[in-house]
């Protein structure tokens, strides 16, 4: 993706949690610092809180949940139906966590933020809490964020940008989620801007981020 994107860009956001990327992500456009709106909050899980706070916020939302379905062919199905429906340009899964057959015309239009430098402690399994308590397992002394094209498998898309936080020595897997969270509130909005301006090229499986 590297054509400039129309404006303000149509995001959808795909969640399963609490809802605090939506929250940043809606912030960063209430205060003009990211030219988009967002169109609809799908979640797969009906007790989300992020539920909550899309109706605060007035935005559109949808429950998909996982167990409904009879496989991931038909999950899948179901989110993209809706998301056609609602003419998104950008989906941004932020904390989804099931897996999605993405269909041919949504390639390269579907974005996720994971709390680690891929392509460590990726893959099935490796999500929230479960993410750090690995990256202190292995005394790596940083951690971070990666913000990626989502592909056919969980966590090996293209990669689009990183940003890193220290691993301190008392860090427990709360402490560090905190820090690496604030890097993810500076990653997603960064990266969305960025498709947005044109400037995201993929070639040969990498990306390459476009001069201005």
């Amino acid at each position: 993706m590297s054509q400039k994107c129309k404006t303000p860009l149509g995001l959808a956001v795909l969640l399963s949690g609490g809802g605090r990327t939506l929250e940043n992500l809606a912030g960063h456009i209430a205060q003009g610092q990211l030219d988009a709106v967002i169109r609809v909050v799908i979640s797969s899980r009906p007790e989300a809180y992020e539920l909550q706070r899309a109706a605060k916020l007035a935005i559109p939302r949808h429950v998909v949940a996982r167990k409904a379905h009879g496989d991931v062919a038909a999950h899948s199905a179901a989110v993209f139906e809706i998301l056609r429906r609602f003419e998104v340009d950008l989906v941004c899964q932020a904390g989804w966590l099931s897996m999605l057959r993405i269909p041919d015309d949504f390639l390269g239009r579907i974005i996720n933020i994971h709390p680690a430098l891929l392509p460590s402690f990726g893959g099935t399994g490796m999500y929230g809490a479960h993410v750090h308590e690995a990256v202190l397992a292995a005394g790596c002394k940083v951690s971070g964020v990666t913000v990626h094209f989502a592909d056919q498998t969980y966590d090996t898309g293209p990669i689009i940008l990183q940003r890193c936080c220290p691993v301190r020595e008392d860090d427990t897997p709360e402490t560090l989620a905190a820090r690496v969270f604030e890097q993810e509130c500076i990653a997603y909005p960064e990266a969305i801007g960025l498709i947005a301006a044109g400037r995201v090229k993929v070639e040969d499986g990498r990306t390459r981020i476009l001069s201005e």
